[in-house]
């Protein structure tokens, strides 16, 4: 424990500091009042014990200072000259205890070690509460999911959580790497920090770099007032970065940067702002192929891939499938009861495959009950798409040799709006991107009505 003495007196302080070494406490001293206030700040002592009168700032304002920076922080307050009015005073701006000189030495040293134990406690039970939130915080947030391959990817995440490591998510869309991400988040020591995420493809590139690295007033049109960037205000937390790949070239090159230098500058501006961040990335591509194609740049991609949790398609774990249709069941019960599957229904919805993975599930249930008039679901009041005969699956009959990822990527979305009956709005929730991607994609691969 550290106690900072604080008296002008040097003769006092003198003793004190012999008092208190001789008991192994950790003494720091100040002869003055505004000494005592840099030595707040510098020393971040444990216990405050100061005289009330001294020339120019005063025992009570070291006091108000002391519970300023720290309110847990004791402050015991002596004096020789003990009034009604300067005790009720102090007792009112939080001082733990008001002493009158002369004391004696074993009174002070008594009352020194019940603050400190008090210090003590209220740090234990602070600790507690934040580990008890923590855990609470962190089973509310796993991740749905039995099926071996989903338990290994949720045992690695939770190993690396404690960890400043970035993480790369990889997987199809809809699979759950937001939802992982946030586990992550709500198991690191990062926890009591801002989760902050952005889409990068759902932004055109000078907007998502004003997003990412803020800009000043002036920039550009419309940049009426400075604007802080989300990796400044994600500070002390976690940052998302969804559909990495869809990062242009030029915003990938100040990513990069950001992430080596851990500062950024904003948009129009040339001094840089330090961030201390968490990045967790997720991408539905394969971006060693994009490296290879030229469109995603390799020391990006090593500095975003420290650890890589790929998390497997709905259709490859098909028995969480009722465990998350009765998750998503239990949360859209309300006041008219709890919904329930019926038999047919399960056997329906894991009998499809689940293009759009779980997003699709959520939104299927959801839809499932809006729709029914009981609340036992049957299957007419699921999707059509679920009770219908599959569409033909992409074979290896069906690709050249040696695919692309930009063949494979096209023939998906064919069999994605195919499965839709060509509804461009309802493929694109399944796919898990925003309708303007979806477009953007169509024009790329010359995909027509």
């Amino acid at each position: 424990m550290k106690i900072l003495l604080v008296d002008d007196e040097t003769a006092i302080l003198d003793t004190l500091s012999i008092l208190f070494r001789g008991e192994g406490w950790d003494v720091a001293v100040a002869d003055s009042g505004p000494k005592a206030l840099a030595a707040l700040e510098d020393e971040k002592p444990d216990i405050v014990l100061t005289d009330i009168r001294m020339p120019g700032t005063s025992g009570l304002d070291v006091l108000s200072e002391a519970r300023d920076i720290d309110a847990e922080v004791p402050v015991i307050l002596m004096t020789a000259q003990a009034s009604l009015q300067s005790a009720v005073r102090a007792v009112n701006e939080g001082a733990y205890y008001y002493l009158q000189k002369p004391f004696a030495n074993d009174e002070l040293l008594a009352i020194c070690r019940r603050a400190a134990e008090a210090r003590q406690l209220r740090a234990e039970n602070k600790r507690l509460k934040k580990e008890i939130r923590s855990r609470t915080r962190s089973a509310k947030d796993r991740p749905r999911g039995t099926a071996p391959r989903f338990a290994e990817v949720l045992k690695l995440a939770e190993t690396v959580a404690s960890t400043d490591s970035t993480v790369l998510l990889s997987g199809e869309s809809g699979t759950g790497k937001e939802v992982v991400a946030r586990y992550i988040h709500s198991l690191s020591k990062r926890t009591e920090g801002p989760f902050l995420s952005i889409n990068c493809g759902a932004l055109p590139e000078s907007l998502l770099e004003s997003e990412l690295f803020g800009h000043v007033k002036g920039a550009f049109t419309g940049a009426v007032k400075d604007k802080q960037g989300l990796l400044v205000a994600a500070e002390g937390g976690t940052f998302f970065l969804d559909e990495i790949g869809e990062m242009s070239p030029s915003t990938q090159v100040k990513m990069l940067r950001a992430i080596q230098e851990r500062e950024v500058i904003p948009v129009g501006s040339t001094k840089a702002v330090p961030v201390d961040v968490r990045l967790v990335a997720a991408t539905n591509r394969d971006l060693e192929e994009e490296i290879t194609r030229g469109t995603f740049r390799s020391d990006l991609y090593y500095r975003l891939n420290v650890i890589q949790l790929h998390l497997p398609p709905l259709r490859e774990r098909r028995e969480d499938i009722p465990l998350l249709a009765r998750h998503f069941l239990a949360r859209a019960s309300d006041d008219n009861g709890e919904y329930t599957l019926s038999d047919a229904a399960l056997a329906a919805l894991k009998e499809y495959d689940w293009p759009g993975n779980v997003r699709e599930l959520e939104n299927a249930i959801e839809r499932a009950v809006v729709v029914s008039s009981s609340t036992v679901i049957e299957p007419e009041a699921l999707p059509e798409r679920v009770l219908e005969a599959p569409p033909p699956r992409l074979g290896v009959t069906d690709l050249p040799p040696n695919p692309t990822m930009e063949v494979v990527e096209r023939a998906y979305i064919l069999w994605v709006l195919q499965a839709e009956g060509g509804n461009k709005t309802r493929a694109a929730e399944v796919l898990g991107i925003d309708p303007s991607t979806l477009y953007r994609k169509l024009n790329r691969y010359g995909i027509d009505e």
